[in-house]
């Protein structure tokens, strides 16, 4: 259950990232862009009502890109956390129905969070009993609430094995398989990448960056004040420039090594995926395929743009097709259990 609905989570969080970065992430960062410039040069004329509206509409599109943000980690986190928990229930000393019913606890709050997180920016307050805080916060925090009560009881559980001095062994999961041993190794040398990059951006972008950020905006603040129209536009765009290089290389750090931690835990589950070990073998190497063509096409968007987004695009397909192969494959390994047991019966 656990595993099913963490591969489900990780699916629809991939997706739902997909359809925002095409159909939202740029066209906010341009609105975004436009509401700046348009606070910048409304300095300029003196005009202190624009600029205020201004503000309030960058803050409005920041709402948005940032719950939608949101909403693609948790859930995308989320489906890490309960593979993860799936793996170490053979060790936690609860009877069957009970760590059937936190698992239902969990999932139940995985999708209720990143679902209220999605509707801050729609629903608001309205309606709302408190002040400062809407009916989608509410939810989200009750999804909150039972992720981590769920998972606390899974470490109690934990804790109670471990002081036990009976020996736990699940065979299923001490099987290897070369699709196992090539995804472990794959989502090894992916965190490993990933660490380098990040190594390497801390070490000759990191301070950069802040310095340039902080001086481009104090070039904007002397434009207005000085109302060169001319010297504002010149330097909201270098700041774009500067938004969209941060942006691309801390996405390219990130992507690559959360697909290395997948590549790494779903070699665990391999011994549950019912398919021939040829077909495991072709969707491990679309997996690991995928893997690294996005991160390394997110990483030249700006130098060759759309060609390389829609790479990258399809670096993130070819990880979901392989997400979602697997999942059939687990699902008829349950069904080969379920006819088994019948069987038996």
């Amino acid at each position: 259950m656990l595993l099913l609905g963490g591969i489900a989570l990780i699916l629809t969080g991939m997706i739902f990232g997909d359809i925002f970065a095409v159909f939202v992430l740029h066209q906010n960062a341009a609105r975004v862009e436009e509401g700046l410039s348009a606070a910048a040069h409304a300095a300029v004329a003196g005009d202190s009502t624009s600029v205020g509206g201004s503000f309030r509409d960058i803050g409005s599109f920041l709402e948005n890109r940032g719950t939608k943000v949101d909403t693609h980690v948790h859930m995308v986190d989320f489906g890490y956390l309960a593979l993860l928990l799936a793996i170490v229930q053979p060790w936690v000393a609860f009877a069957e129905k009970t760590k059937r019913g936190l698992g239902w606890m969990f999932l139940a709050g995985a999708w209720l969070l990143p679902a209220g997180v999605f509707c801050i920016h729609y629903v608001g307050l309205a309606y709302s009993l408190l002040r400062a805080i809407g009916w989608a916060s509410i939810f989200a925090d009750l999804g909150g609430g039972c992720v981590q009560l769920a998972t606390a009881a899974y470490l109690v559980g934990l804790c109670k094995r471990f002081r036990s001095p009976i020996a736990v062994v699940d065979g299923l999961l001490e099987l290897r398989t070369n699709a196992a041993q090539r995804l472990l190794a794959g989502g090894l040398v992916l965190v490993v990448l990933g660490f380098a990059h990040g190594a390497y951006y801390a070490a000759t972008d990191l301070y950069r960056h802040e310095a340039a950020d902080y001086e481009i905006l104090s070039r904007v603040v002397a434009g207005s004040a000085s109302q060169d129209a001319v010297r504002v536009d010149a330097a909201l765009a270098e700041y774009g420039q500067l938004q969209g290089d941060k942006a691309v290389k801390i996405a390219a750090h990130a992507h690559i090594i959360e697909f290395g931690l997948l590549a790494m835990i779903l070699a665990f589950f391999q011994p549950y995926v019912n398919l021939s070990e040829r077909w495991r073998a072709r969707w491990v190497v679309v997996l690991l395929t995928g893997s690294v063509l996005l991160p390394v096409c997110v990483l030249f968007e700006l130098k060759f743009g759309l060609f390389a987004g829609g790479l990258a695009d399809v670096g993130g397909l070819m990880v979901i097709v392989a997400l979602v192969a697997m999942w059939i494959g687990i699902v008829r390994y349950g069904g080969r259990l379920d006819d088994s047991g019948e069987s038996a019966s």
